[in-house]
């Protein structure tokens, strides 16, 4: 299995990036969101929840993450992880995720944990100006997430920048591919995707399925 991570700011189209990569590679390949890992806390009350900082490397069960990669990469499926946004909680499913030739897996802390870097075959960043971040953080968080423009100017201001200025900002220097222009980037998404189908051949991957 070739592990892909992406790495970037909250609305720096890591998610497009992965989505379209995935597309592009085709059959055999799976996207799985860090995001869908945030710790549950169902001791606390909402009003407590809605306080907790989303934005900041703990907020992840990164030992559960890890370990449901590494039972991808042993050839065992796993469960799929959810969160619903709008009752800040897990709610995850028995649906099964299989092993893939290529796993892409994307989120804004990707990187923060040297064991699952050790894993990945590419790490890619994604390069965009806060500015084109923020405006499509306040168009994903009201249209998806209905979420006002209160609520995520302070959510901004007392998490998010603060985060990516302290962590985020700085995942650059691990990544292998620095991605511009967002996750709609044709030209790099082609590059990409070639470069993945020659390493499978490489590993005979591409043989053994179109000998099957």
């Amino acid at each position: 299995m070739i592990v892909i991570g992406i790495c970037g700011a909250s609305g720096s189209g890591k998610s497009t990036l992965a989505e379209e990569l995935c597309q592009a590679i085709g059959k055999g390949c799976t996207v799985i969101n860090h995001d869908c890992y945030y710790r549950d806390h169902p001791s606390l009350t909402f009003e407590e929840r809605s306080q907790l900082n989303y934005d900041e490397p703990e907020i992840f069960d990164h030992d559960l993450f890890l370990e449901d990669m590494k039972l991808l990469l042993d050839g065992k499926p796993i469960t799929r992880k959810r969160y619903d946004y709008a009752q800040h909680r897990r709610n995850d499913s028995d649906e099964l995720i299989y092993p893939s030739d290529v796993l892409i897996i994307e989120g804004i802390h990707v990187f923060y944990d040297e064991r699952l870097c050790e894993l990945m075959f590419l790490k890619l960043y994604m390069s965009v100006e806060p500015d084109i971040c923020l405006l499509r953080r306040i168009t994903r968080d009201i249209n998806e997430r209905g979420r006002s423009i209160e609520n995520i100017s302070v959510q901004y201001l007392t998490t998010v920048k603060p985060m990516y200025d302290k962590h985020i900002r700085n995942y650059i220097e691990l990544a292998d591919v620095i991605v511009a222009h967002g996750g709609r980037n044709a030209r790099i998404v082609a590059i990409l995707a070639g470069y993945v189908r020659d390493e499978l051949r490489l590993r005979g991957v591409a043989e053994e399925e179109t000998n099957a």
